[in-house]
This record gives structure tokens, sequence and C-alpha cells, in this order.
């Protein structure tokens, strides 16, 4: 082979390299920028997250968006652009909507309001969900949202501390529960109880207690067993009977983990779960939690599931702080 065949073999083997190297790198700098650009989260910026919320179809949906994007914002440091959101979101169900879906969402606006330390907007959150609640037809969602917002009021580390409000609060939710008929009346009084027991107030908790177990005891539906077991063992804690809510607490476990349907079975092992994290035994907590988180994770309705797994990881979240 000659010189001049030699070069020209050296050129085109150089040439090929080249091409390959080029055609290599072109998808991966393609790659790595759009990783860049996407980045976590689906690839939204924080804006593009506040232009999605308020893009939602209904005022509780973009509520609920907007509460969202303030605990990302207050989870990365911007507690100013957090309050905003929250801000935006008590405006958003200001005006006329349906009671029933305005007044939980007010509650979740104000517990994040409370965690961002706007107590007093917090507050007016609140308020607005209880007036709601004369509007609310259905008695099981009003004796909720009255027992949430009960615990809300008296709650001194995540809520207002108000005593007076939640013993008013309260006793109106008692009211509401106990007209309930018999095969959903445990499930009202549970939501009280816990609600009793979230806003400090024990003494009037317990009294509530004969009249839960054994509203509860006779439930054949899981979910509702469970969570009513689990409300009553909370109490029974609560008021120094640890024996007693230790065998509630058994009871209740073995009734959720019976449960089939994803969201059923997760919300009744996050009310388990939460039971035993207060009762003391925190291993046996973040157990069940992990199973709630898996079961919520299998939910087919994406907004659902979106709802079950945060509960169930804000629950985690706090056992695993302490």
């Amino acid at each position: 082979m000659t010189a001049v065949s030699i070069s020209l073999l050296h050129r085109l083997r150089f040439a090929v390299v080249a091409v390959v190297a080029v055609a290599l790198l072109v998808p991966a700098a393609g790659c790595g920028g759009t990783k860049k650009k996407k980045g976590k989260k689906g690839g939204l910026t924080i804006k593009q997250q506040l232009e999605k919320a308020e893009a939602e179809s209904t005022p509780d949906r973009q509520a609920a968006a907007y509460v969202k994007v303030a605990r990302a914002q207050q989870a990365s440091g911007d507690k100013t652009g957090a309050k905003d959101s929250a801000k935006k979101a008590f405006e958003k169900l200001k005006g006329e909507g349906d009671a029933s879906l305005f007044a939980p969402r007010l509650l979740d606006v104000a517990a994040f309001l409370v965690e961002s330390g706007d107590k007093k907007l917090a507050r007016d959150a609140v308020k607005k969900a209880v007036d709601l609640c004369g509007t609310i037809e259905d008695p099981m969602r009003k004796a909720r949202v009255l027992a949430d917002a009960g615990g809300l009021y008296g709650d001194k580390a995540k809520g207002l501390g108000d005593a007076k409000s939640a013993k008013d609060t309260l006793a109106a939710a008692t009211q509401v529960a106990e007209g309930i008929e018999e095969r959903f009346r445990a499930e009202a009084l549970a939501a009280v109880a816990l609600g009793y027991t979230r806003g400090g107030l024990g003494e009037a908790a317990g009294e509530m207690v004969g009249k839960l177990e054994e509203a509860a005891k006779a439930l054949e539906e899981p979910r509702a067993k469970a969570e009513a077991l689990a409300a009553a063992a909370n109490v029974q804690a609560q008021i120094g009977k640890k024996d007693a809510a230790k065998a509630l607490l058994d009871e209740a476990a073995a009734a959720a983990k019976s449960i089939q349907r994803s969201e059923s079975r997760a919300y009744a092992l996050l009310a388990v779960g939460t039971a035993l994290a207060a009762s003391g035994d925190t291993k046996q907590a973040l157990t069940l939690l992990k199973d709630a988180e898996k079961a919520a994770d299998k939910v087919s309705e994406a907004d659902t599931r979106e709802a079950v797994i945060q509960k169930v990881r804000r629950e985690i979240a706090a056992i695993e702080k302490k």
C-alpha cells in the first residue's frame, strides 16, 4: 500500500470516528438538557404550578392546588411565597359554592396557615368553615367538619389553642352525630371523639367513650369499625387508660388489615397508625402507616390517591420528627 493510500485511510478512519462521536454526543446533550429543564415535580416551576392551580376547574380544586404549591414553597424555604399561595387558596373559597366541598377545604387551608404562622387568617378560615355547616345537608359530613373544626380550634400545638371555641363547636358536632341513624352513628361519634382529643378536651372526650365503643363494636363494615375503635382507643389513651386503649387498637388493626379496597384500607390504617402513635407505640404506628402508604398508592382516582398519600406522609413525617 502506497504512502498516499495509507494517509487517505487514516483520514477516513478519523472522519468516521468524528461522525460517530458527534452522533453520540447530540442525544446525550439533548437528554441532559431535558433533565435540567424538567427538574423535579414533572418539570413544573413554582410559577407554572401556580398557573396550573389557577386553571383548575372549580374554586375548591383551585384552593387544593394552591395549598399544595404552598407546601412546596414552605419546604423550599420560601415562607413569603407559601403564605401568599395559602391566602390565594382562602380567597378562592370566599365566594359561592358547594358548602360540603368548601368547608373541608377551608380547614385544610386553615391547618396550613397555622403551620405558616398566620393564626389570624387561620381563625377566619375555620370560622368560615363552621358557618358553612349551616347549609351542609349530609349530617355525617356536617359532623365531621364541625369535629375537625373543633379539634383545630383547641389544638395548642397545631391549631389555635382556643378552648372555648373548641368546646362550643364540638358540642354542636356531638348534637349532629347523636342524631345520625344508628349504622352511621359510630363513624360520626368517632370523628367527634377525635376532635375532643385533638382539642385538648380529654374529660369531655371520655364521656363519649362508652357510647363510641358500644357503637363501634356493633359495626360490620371494617373501615368504619377500625376508625371508630381507633378513635375510642385514642380517647382511652389520652385519659390514661393504656390497657383499654391497647385492646381496642389490636381490634382496630385487625379490622383495618382485613379491608381489600385500597382507599378504605389506607384510611383505616391511617386512623389506627395515628392512634398508635398517640398512645406511644411509634414503631407499630410506622409499620401500619407504611402499609397505609402502599394501599394509598394503589387508589385508581388520581386526586383521591394524592390526597390520601399526602395525609399518610404528613403523619409519618410528624412521627419521625419526634
